[in-house]
């Protein structure tokens, strides 16, 4: 039952010639050192010194100039229709870093964790979207259920989005008189978003807050953000 293997034989080129004729055959075996060495160096000078005819040379003064055409190109994007859109994919592949915890106005907040610059889009209000009857029907069963913060936002006169029970950290944003972000409706193929801006500059730990704009009504809601130019109410 004991039969010998024989001695595997390498062919001129250093490569290890395979008695099956296929590698994969022959299971595992270990390569030699010096052998495994000799590969990694001829690769390393492959990679690391290409063919003379394609090698090229960079200009400082042609890299600059790329940069500074694609930030004209960034720039004229910025002054279309199209900036709202760029803004909105760049928010998608990279987040804002932002944390909610308690906040001195109300309840919860939301609060940023890195320098946000101004005129940059910092969260998208994210729910679910519903007719205005479907609206009324929850804001009543939100009562009955003791839920005492409103989380729906109208987008326009027949759409609302509805964060209160599948929506994301944009809900615990507070209402301030004099606030640091705003938000806007944009169109994303065919489609209405709410994403809140920046106003201004935005420190580290600082809470974001927008002005709710809701409608006057006789049944006011007191406001607590503290601001210079508090109005007292939210309605």
């Amino acid at each position: 039952t004991s039969f010998s293997t024989p001695k595997k034989k390498k062919r001129d080129d250093g490569m290890r010639e395979h008695v099956t004729g296929c590698a994969r055959s022959e299971g595992y075996y270990k390569i030699d050192k010096k052998d495994k060495l000799k590969y990694l160096n001829n690769s390393r000078a492959f990679a690391e010194e290409p063919p003379a005819d394609t090698q090229v040379r960079t200009c400082p003064l042609l890299t600059a100039g790329r940069r500074s055409e694609q930030r004209r190109l960034l720039s004229s994007f910025t002054g279309s229709c199209d900036s709202d859109l760029l803004k909105f994919n760049q928010l998608k592949f990279r987040k804002k870093k932002l944390k909610f915890c308690k906040s001195h106005i109300h309840d919860w907040g939301l609060f940023a964790m890195e320098p946000i610059a101004a005129d940059e889009m910092v969260i998208e209000y994210v729910g679910q979207n519903i007719r205005q009857v479907i609206a009324d029907m929850r804001e009543k069963r939100y009562e009955d259920e003791g839920i005492g913060s409103s989380y729906m936002f109208r987008v326009d006169h027949d759409t609302i989005i509805d964060a209160t029970k599948c929506g994301n950290f944009a809900r615990f944003i507070n209402h301030s008189c004099n606030p640091n972000c705003y938000a806007k409706v944009i169109t994303v193929e065919s489609q209405k978003k709410i994403v809140i801006y920046s106003k201004q500059h935005i420190n580290v730990n600082e809470e974001i807050t927008y002005d709710y704009k809701f409608p006057i009504e006789d049944v006011k809601i007191p406001c607590l953000c503290g601001s210079e130019n508090c109005r007292g109410t939210l309605n």
